[in-house]
């Protein structure tokens, strides 16, 4: 007997529109996907609180409760980390940061392609799964651990979106070497790559949480060459010592 195929990714739709949501689940289902689906912030926060999805593809302007508001729950009160990607007719870098700041991990600008969308929805996916070792990792008094992704600094816990975690990640690993903006881009986005503002803009609201409430800044811009996550007053005590 044939066995039946696990589905590409189960994908929470959350969107008023219902020409939008209709062109966008039954490609997704075409494609493989299973779909499920809400016209209203209050039935999309329900969902995406109760059940467990791969990606949830989310509206910004929804009734009931706006995208904004419906991101911002989902990880502070409900504390869940599925990957969010945000449909938004604004294309300015402010509405994508405010998107970004609560917790989107991703977004698309209207109108858009549907296989670009499929895509990123592929992308999020990919990086969710990927198996990561569990560590500990530690830089000056921010330690993350990536089996329970519980981050804190100097002993008080913070929350950041599931691509802070990731970009954290890669830069405490690397630390204190320079990680290349394309390496940084390809290890969370794959082949898929985001427009120039969606890196700068996590990077942006990682240093508010991270570094802005300390008095000492460890993420650090390399002019044309990358970023790094360093603790600079050690390296200097370490360098007057050799």
């Amino acid at each position: 007997m044939k066995q039946r195929e696990e589905p590409a990714g189960l994908i929470l739709l959350i969107e008023d529109n219902r020409g939008i949501a209709e062109m966008v689940g039954e490609y997704l289902e075409r494609r493989g996907y299973g779909i499920d689906y809400a016209t209203d912030g209050l039935t999309g926060l329900r969902l995406a609180t109760n059940n467990s999805y791969d990606v949830i593809v989310l509206d910004l302007m929804l009734p009931g409760m706006d995208g904004i508001d419906l991101c911002r729950r989902l990880r502070n009160e409900a504390k869940k980390s599925t990957p969010v990607l945000m449909l938004t007719a604004r294309d300015t870098l402010d509405d994508k940061l405010v998107g970004l700041d609560a917790g989107a991990d991703d977004y698309l600008v209207k109108p858009f392609e549907i296989r670009e969308l499929e895509a990123r929805v592929r992308a999020l996916i990919r990086r969710d799964r990927r198996l990561v070792s569990a560590e500990v990792l530690k830089v000056a008094d921010l330690v993350l651990d990536t089996a329970t992704l519980r981050l804190t600094r100097a002993g008080q816990e913070l929350v950041v979106s599931p691509i802070g975690i990731k970009l954290l990640t890669i830069l405490m690993r690397e630390s204190p070497r320079v990680v290349s903006r394309r390496d940084i881009e390809r290890e969370i986005w794959g082949d898929t790559l985001p427009d120039s503002d969606t890196l700068r803009s996590h990077l942006y609201n990682l240093r508010k949480i991270i570094d802005k409430p300390f008095q000492q800044q460890l993420l650090h811009t390399i002019h044309s060459a990358g970023y790094r996550l360093a603790d600079l007053d050690a390296e200097l005590a370490a360098n007057s010592q050799a």
